[in-house]
């Protein structure tokens, strides 16, 4: 009798051993993530417990929340592959805590997260998810320089007079629905007022949003032309009865997002500008708007698309996003410009801590006779080559492909000054990187510059460090297809 009833148990024991093994193997694995930027490995015995308990379906408990003083709990829960009831298998729910943390990361609104799993009930499971907050509001003294990065602002001789100064007020998740308000009251080199709100989870459903935003913006100096691939400036000190600004813009936007998943998100912009130009800027470029004309009114109407399944768009290590947009912009001769392009980046593992990374984009504009005013292409914005950044290269049709090979150096974490609830440490990665870039520019207008229609290449090799507030510092040492060779440095900041 006692014999029988051993034999009866031993099953049972054994399934209650596996059960409770493979929970502390889980809640050791999630809660022993990497916190600073969520990277977790699962170990081999993980792996074996996956393999032997995959067959059975665990049903989503609670899922508990903790640490978001500001920021609500369904736009935390919005980025969730997996919700309350939903039935999953152990291997894929494994995954989908991982992909969990990379979409609460990308919303910005949290320095770290954290997933583990909370407990069984059965075959009940329940998630804790811990967050930090990052600091929302920044009303901070904003000095920039106005050029297009530090080389072209070397190039200037380092002038204290091509500088934006004033306050750029921004407040980040302002009533914790990860909505963003901005205030910029600029002067100096730029007369610039700016007020923007954007709200991209508006309705119940999370899956619809707006934004409003209005510019108002005069410029002393303005870049009139392009020769020799740099920009030619005019100033209005430098030019007798000239008018108080040489350029003056008017702008309002209203825009409407809508979201229908995790990753795929779509955009629509509606713009009315208005842009003077001072009679002076026509003496050196008749060609700066169509037909002479030192004014222009316009509206303007775009719509993007954006796929995004990568790790972490600032510096991305793994995954695929593509972006495209298609622009209208003028309704008549005056500006008439249909603006198409694409952009992707595919980032993957080639071995242990390296990575490659390539980014291309394509733009297409037509008509292909456009004026200066529609002719900027590479050098402007994140669309350039390194090792050409002394450089503009302007056109109507144009490709981009940037290649990098990285290798992760060191990975650590540096005490904050002050500890406070929400930031005890400063986590820094650095990398090693070669790269090499090349694109090309169509230009049927301005032809007269030596980097327009033909095909440009790049190389170099470098040091990038990451830290937190999506801060990248890029150290670069490039070398271009004219022989140049030099040092360039980069910060990416969206704040």
């Amino acid at each position: 009798m006692i014999l029988h009833l051993h034999a009866c148990l031993q099953p049972v024991a054994r399934f209650i051993a596996r059960r409770a093994t493979l929970c502390f193997m889980l809640v050791a694995m999630f809660q022993g993530q990497d916190k600073a930027f969520g990277q977790s490995a699962a170990s081999d015995s993980l792996r074996q417990g996956q393999a032997s308990e995959g067959n059975h379906y665990f049903v989503i408990g609670e899922i508990l929340i903790a640490g978001n003083r500001k920021t609500k709990n369904y736009i935390i829960e919005r980025e969730l592959p997996f919700k309350r009831g939903d039935s999953v298998f152990l291997p894929q729910l494994v995954k989908d805590f991982v992909q969990a943390r990379d979409r609460i990361i990308n919303t910005r609104l949290f320095i770290d997260v954290v997933i583990s799993l909370k407990g069984f009930r059965g075959y009940m499971a329940d998630i804790q998810i811990d967050v930090k907050e990052r600091w929302y509001i920044f009303p901070i003294p904003y000095i920039k320089p106005v050029d297009r990065n530090f080389t072209a602002w070397a190039d200037q001789h380092y002038s204290l007079s091509r500088f934006d100064y004033g306050l750029k007020y921004s407040h980040f998740n302002f009533t914790g629905r990860n909505d963003n308000l901005r205030v910029w009251l600029l002067t100096g080199y730029t007369q610039q007022v700016e007020l923007a709100y954007d709200q991209p989870y508006a309705d119940k459903s999370l899956k619809h949003g707006f934004g409003l935003g209005f510019n108002l913006a005069d410029n002393k100096e303005i870049n009139v032309i392009t020769r020799n691939n740099q920009q030619q400036f005019i100033n209005r000190d430098s030019i007798p009865n000239a008018s108080s600004f040489l350029r003056y813009s008017l702008s309002g936007s209203l825009r409407y997002y809508y979201r229908p998943g995790l990753k795929t998100r779509h955009g629509f912009r509606l713009s009315l500008y208005r842009v003077m130009i001072d009679s002076s800027v026509l003496a050196y470029n008749p060609h700066y708007f169509n037909y002479n004309q030192t004014r222009v009114v316009y509206p303007e109407i775009s719509y993007v698309i954006n796929y995004n399944n990568i790790d972490y768009p600032p510096y991305p290590l793994q995954g695929f996003l593509v972006e495209s947009g298609l622009t209208h912009r003028g309704i008549n001769a005056d500006m008439n410009l249909w603006l198409l392009y694409v952009k992707t980046t595919n980032a993957w593992p080639i071995g242990e801590r390296t990575n490659f990374v390539t980014q291309n984009m394509g733009v297409l504009k037509l008509p292909l006779n456009q004026p200066y005013y529609n002719q900027q292409l590479f050098g402007y914005g994140d669309m350039y080559l390194r090792g050409l950044e002394r450089y503009v290269v302007d056109g109507v049709v144009g490709y981009m492909s940037r290649n990098t090979l990285l290798r992760e150096l060191f990975n650590f974490s540096l005490p904050f000054i002050q500890s406070s609830w929400s930031h005890d440490r400063i986590p820094i990665r650095i990398y090693a990187k070669s790269y090499v870039d090349y694109g090309y520019a169509v230009n049927q207008t301005f032809k007269d510059n030596s980097l327009v229609n033909r095909f440009l290449y790049t190389g170099g090799f470098g040091v990038d460090v990451v830290t937190f507030y999506d801060l990248v510092f890029r150290f670069e040492c490039s070398v271009n297809q004219l022989g140049e060779k030099g040092f360039f440095f980069h910060i990416r900041n969206d704040f």
